[in-house]
């Protein structure tokens, strides 16, 4: 890549978007595009609708936060449609503050940096371009500029709506600088931007004895006030406060609730009334969205204050729990781990599951429904399918406690962990039982865990040493299978044959003999008894195979062991309980024979290339799997 060509293209596109015209150009160019006088809020909802929108199941996911937020698709439509949306589209929700509230290190943040970044990158784009009165210190909608009294028909013209009046700066100068003549005033083209201060602001909190309201709505210029002669001339004043400086898009108010309440009253008329007070002028308008976060117990404190009621108000609460699904869970840490420098580690496969298991468990409330243990409900979450529970059962858990997901071990904890594992000098790989030793080491030193929560903590991780057990069996078994899918589909066409010969009451033709014989029982119950179909229930579970393989060939589908999810899981168990004395005896040997040796190297060679292990870890794997084998 030539760095600095990139460079010179870059330059290039933003010369190539400066656009600087009057005031009549620029209503000739409204004329063309209603979209640019859109409001802060619908910049914000067109900025996540313009990535894409995928409908699924009755629900909707927005492809601006897949990269980044996972496992939080939920909240994030909840956010977007209840808030976003519907601010967009100027109804009352648009008049509050958005708080995003839920436990640390659960994405509050990324979630506003994601937006912040987002509208930088669409104000660059033309359907999200952004036009200001030149010279603005708070870039403000060229459309103040008309008269009160005409602004109805122009809305009926052009098919907008101009709310605001011209900042105190502007109008001072459309007086002394153009005569009144609002066709004259230069406009254009900005580019918002954090860094320099346009249409994004952040505020935050310090310490409220040296924090002074003029962050948020700017101060006087004591140098030019002989100049001026005045504290109220917009001239002696500098329009460089957060507020100011974030019109037409987005101010974050970080740790909102921590902060001095007069801070906050400005938020009040803001919010409601679209302005706020600054210096010695009337109110001054302001066009944007205001996003906070906070944890709970600081919202709860917040809400008990009988003063802050006004505010509450004035706000929307929407939770960002943590992610409760374990496969979602391995992408955020797989994401803050390629953030590092440790690529040189090698993270073997189902190490960062191990430890998703174990985080998500500690998030989840034990359920009502019978027979439904964490496990159990750990894996519905995550979209595997449990015997004798269906979709409404999962659906009924989620609905079972509002507060589940706002509790337990935060990513930035496990990432901390993990990383005390990866920076052990000379490793080569780490594994999961690595990862989870660095886990349970860390218990001790976690500052706000009670003696209960450790000792169920340390539960779990055994519960997640267990289940990675079984992961680590299976795909060492299915390494030592040659040709693993073509044995599945032999056993698979053998136990369909055998079925259907027995829902038919046939009989099946011997493939070498060509004699007739009867449905082999054995065969069929030994795959059967894998995933535990009872004698009682091994009638209706081989008809229901047989109805979807009707249904798969009316619509003209092939049916194939991994078209049922259940069978597929029993055939696959069948063929590694065959294969359990070969691998145990091959994994255990301390002095392999030249078959044993030989075989040895297939599967690492198999573990390597298909599965993602490095030679090393693939060693230390069979060596464990051995040994678990031997118990």
């Amino acid at each position: 890549m030539n760095i600095f060509k990139k460079i010179a293209d870059y330059r290039t596109e933003t010369e190539r978007l400066a656009w600087t015209g009057t005031f009549a150009e620029y209503i000739e160019l409204l004329r063309q595009h209603p979209h640019l006088a859109m409001t802060a809020h619908a910049r914000v909802y067109e900025m996540i609708a313009s990535h894409g929108i995928l409908e699924e199941n009755g629900r909707r996911k927005y492809n601006f936060f897949e990269k980044e937020i996972f496992g939080l698709d939920s909240a994030i439509e909840k956010l977007v449609e209840e808030y976003f949306h519907s601010a967009a589209r100027r109804l009352d929700v648009r008049k509050r503050i958005l708080l995003l509230m839920g436990p640390v290190s659960g994405g509050k943040s990324t979630i506003v940096t994601m937006l912040k970044r987002g509208l930088e990158q669409f104000s660059r784009t033309d359907q999200g371009a952004v036009y200001a009165i030149k010279g603005c210190p708070m870039h403000e909608e060229p459309l103040h500029l008309i008269p009160h009294e005409l602004r109805s028909e122009v809305e009926q013209e052009f098919g907008v709506r101009i709310e605001g009046n011209l900042c105190p700066s502007c109008q001072i100068r459309l007086r002394d600088d153009y005569g009144g003549h609002i066709e004259d005033v230069p406009v254009e083209r900005v580019l918002l931007s954090e860094d320099s201060r346009v249409g994004i602001g952040t505020f935050s909190p310090s310490d409220p004895k040296s924090q002074d309201i003029a962050d948020l709505t700017g101060s006087i210029d004591f140098s030019t006030i002989t100049e001026y002669g005045s504290e109220s001339d917009p001239r002696a004043y500098r329009f460089d406060g957060e507020l100011n400086k974030a019109n037409r898009g987005l101010m974050e108010f970080q740790e909102m609730l921590k902060c001095d309440e007069k801070f906050l009253w400005n938020l009040l008329s803001l919010t409601q009334e679209g302005n706020f007070k600054a210096g010695r002028f009337a109110l001054i308008s302001a066009d944007e969205l205001i996003i906070a976060h906070t944890n709970e117990s600081e919202y709860k404190s917040f809400i008990a204050n009988k003063k802050n009621e006004a505010l509450q108000s004035r706000m929307i609460v929407m939770p960002i729990p943590y992610n409760l699904k374990v496969s979602d869970e391995e992408k955020i840490y797989a994401k803050l781990i390629k953030q590092s420098d440790m690529k040189h580690v090698h993270i073997a496969p189902h190490s960062l599951r191990a430890a998703a298991i174990f985080s998500i468990l500690t998030r989840l409330k034990e359920s009502k429904k019978q027979g439904m243990d964490l496990v159990k409900k750990m894996r519905m979450y995550d979209g595997e399918e449990v015997e004798g529970y269906k979709e409404a059962d999962l659906k009924e858990m989620q609905s079972e406690y509002l507060e589940e997901g706002m509790s337990g071990i935060d990513p930035r904890y496990v990432i901390n962990r993990i990383s005390s594992a990866l920076i052990r000098q000379g490793l080569e790989f780490i594994n999961a039982l690595d990862v989870l030793r660095a886990l349970k080491d860390g218990l001790d030193q976690h500052p706000s865990i009670t003696k209960e929560e450790r000792e169920r903590y340390l539960n779990f991780i055994s519960i997640a040493r267990k289940e990675y057990d079984e992961l680590a069996k299976k795909e060492v078994q299915k390494a030592f299978v040659y040709s693993f899918d073509e044995s599945a589909k032999t056993l698979f066409n053998n136990y369909l044959d055998n079925i259907e010969a027995y829902c038919n009451w046939t009989k099946i033709k011997d493939p070498l003999t060509g004699e007739e014989m009867d449905p082999d029982e054995r065969l069929m119950r030994s795959i059967e008894e894998q995933i535990g179909i009872s004698e009682n229930a091994k009638k209706a579970f081989r008809e229901e195979i047989l109805i979807r393989m009707s249904s798969y060939s009316r619509k003209g589908k092939r049916f194939d062991y991994s078209s049922h999810e259940r069978l597929r899981e029993a055939i696959e168990k069948k063929l590694f309980a065959d294969l359990k004395d070969i691998v145990k005896i091959t994994t255990s040997t301390k002095t392999p024979d030249e078959n044993q040796l030989k075989r040895i190297n297939e599967v690492i060679k198999r573990l390597v290339e298909e599965h993602g292990y490095t030679t090393a870890s693939a060693n230390e794997l069979l060596r464990y799997v051995g040994s678990l084998l031997n118990r």
